[in-house]
């Protein structure tokens, strides 16, 4: 084979020129192209640190402002309990107030209708004593055929009507 016995004679030549081309593809690649794509990289992970470093304070100042927040809600819905609370105290007085107003009057048209009641029904009984007296002395006479005088008759319709 003729190829084999060539191989002594280019054998140095090959290793030569394999020896340039990787070194020129070393120091092209190696020394050229890497340091710019690592430059790249580290640009670029720099970057998404610095990214996530500011989503994070982001993150912690919304949280910070939402504590806030709900702290402030918190004391306004506390002043407005508060408020609430006040009016319904102060509505409740004046309706007691108000109730207590129309009960005394309720209590004045009561004595009022009461004292009514007991002078219709005082006369109605003085009326009554009055009629009973008169039937009295009127039966009387007609059953016996004699007078009985007013202060008599007056005086036995009382004691029956205290007794009946």
């Amino acid at each position: 084979m003729p190829q084999i016995a060539q191989l002594a004679e280019t054998y140095s030549s090959q290793i030569f020129w394999l020896l340039v081309f990787f070194g020129v593809t070393f120091f092209l690649i190696g020394r050229g192209m890497v340091p710019k794509v690592m430059e790249t990289v580290g640009m670029r992970d720099k970057q998404i640190a610095d990214d996530l470093a500011a989503a994070q304070a982001a993150r912690d100042a919304a949280d910070e402002q939402e504590e806030t927040w709900r702290e402030r809600e918190s004391a306004n819905r506390a002043k407005a309990q508060g408020l609430i609370a006040e009016a319904k105290a102060k509505a409740a007085k004046t309706s007691e107030a108000k109730l207590a107003a129309a009960q005394e009057r309720f209590d004045t048209q009561l004595e009022a209708a009461q004292s009514e009641i007991e002078a219709a029904r005082t006369s109605a009984m003085a009326e009554i004593e009055d009629v009973a007296t008169e039937a009295a002395q009127d039966i009387v006479n007609r059953l016996t055929g004699t007078t009985v005088d007013k202060r008599t008759a007056r005086s036995a319709v009382k004691k029956a009507l205290v007794n009946g």
